[in-house]
């Protein structure tokens, strides 16, 4: 008689990463197994299926524009060496206090080091991935689709029948703001170049503007609210195209830096009090509320995730090159795929 004496598989304790060690462009990035990272007790360790790319992600990655850095992120070096935040997975573990989840959910969010075979996510900024879609399309939903959420919604205040223009329709933010814009029952229109016109035309868009041919501060067209993705135009020029009382978000962390960044950034604000149109310029809150929301969109069929391309977890640095070239058309995702646990 034989007696089977074979050890059971031992559960990794490791993963496959993109880590970065100091700031700077895409180069920085390189492959590593790590540890796999451990949970609070209320956040929750995700087996990531896909991880989208922002261009906050960018952003993290240069560690420009400085404030960044002093607002907590790290002042020579990233705080969290592995790079990611939008994130489309499956649950492995759950924290003690966690109880809207649990392992085997297939999910979708904002946490921290997406960029890996496994991230952590709090309880308070994950959803169940919509229904219907893929874990690609539902990975880069979260950050851009709430920034555009938040954007029209609570500081827009966009309503039926008003009249929206988004200006850089065809990026990230942009595509979910044109969707969003009209099931909220607006009157859109979206600026974009002429390669993406047809794109943004697909998203429902009632008109389109090419930035290439025309400019729409000049033209006879005044709208109540206009969501300013790219911030590539002065404000007085831009405010021209606004009504009297209409209002402008201002949604760019681009542009020059140091003071000339500081002075950009802060004289919207210095000037609305003293005209009738509200200028507006915020930090998009991450949370589940709104990932629920986004969720209802996706499932009603109003809302569609735009995937302009898909890397491999090692060719994260081309991605992030190919977000920093300004030609995608809507947004990237890195397919992390299936692994053992």
């Amino acid at each position: 008689m034989t007696t089977n004496t074979a050890t059971p598989p031992t559960r990794r304790t490791t993963m496959n990463a993109i880590v970065q060690d100091t700031y700077g462009t895409a180069e920085v990035l390189h492959a590593a197994e790590i540890d796999k990272p451990a949970i609070a007790a209320a956040e929750i360790l995700v087996q990531v299926r896909a991880a989208g790319i922002s261009r906050g992600t960018w952003h993290l990655m240069t560690g420009q524009p400085y404030l960044m850095r002093v607002m907590g992120f790290g002042l020579t070096r990233p705080k969290n060496p592995v790079p990611g935040q939008d994130v489309a997975g499956v649950v492995i573990e759950v924290g003690s206090d966690v109880t809207r989840f649990q392992p085997g959910d297939e999910v979708f969010g904002i946490g921290r080091g997406a960029f890996a075979e496994y991230a952590v996510v709090s309880q308070d900024k994950l959803a169940h991935k919509p229904a219907g879609v893929s874990f690609e399309q539902a990975a880069v939903a979260p950050v851009s689709g709430v920034t555009a959420l938040q954007a029209l919604r609570d500081k827009g205040r966009v309503g039926a029948g008003q009249k929206v223009l988004v200006i850089g329709a065809s990026g990230g933010v942009g595509t979910y703001a044109v969707q969003l814009a009209k099931s909220f029952g607006a009157h859109v229109t979206g600026v974009s170049s002429t390669g993406k016109l047809d794109l943004v035309q697909s998203l429902g868009a009632d008109h389109v503007f090419d930035y290439t041919k025309a400019d729409f501060t000049t033209a006879r067209s005044r709208y109540d609210l206009i969501l300013d993705n790219v911030e590539n135009r002065s404000l007085s020029d831009v405010r021209r195209a606004l009504k009297p009382r209409g209002t402008l978000v201002l949604n760019s962390g681009t542009g020059a830096g140091g003071m000339k960044m500081m002075a950009r950034l802060v004289r919207p604000l210095m000037l609305s009090p003293f005209v009738r149109q509200r200028l507006r310029r915020y930090l998009s809150n991450p949370n589940r509320a709104d990932l629920e929301v986004l969720k209802a969109f996706v499932e009603a069929g109003q809302l569609m995730p735009v995937i302009d391309s898909s890397f491999a977890l090692e060719k994260t640095p081309a991605a992030l090159r190919h977000i920093e070239a300004g030609h995608a058309r809507g947004k990237v995702v890195i397919a992390v795929g299936a692994h053992p646990q």
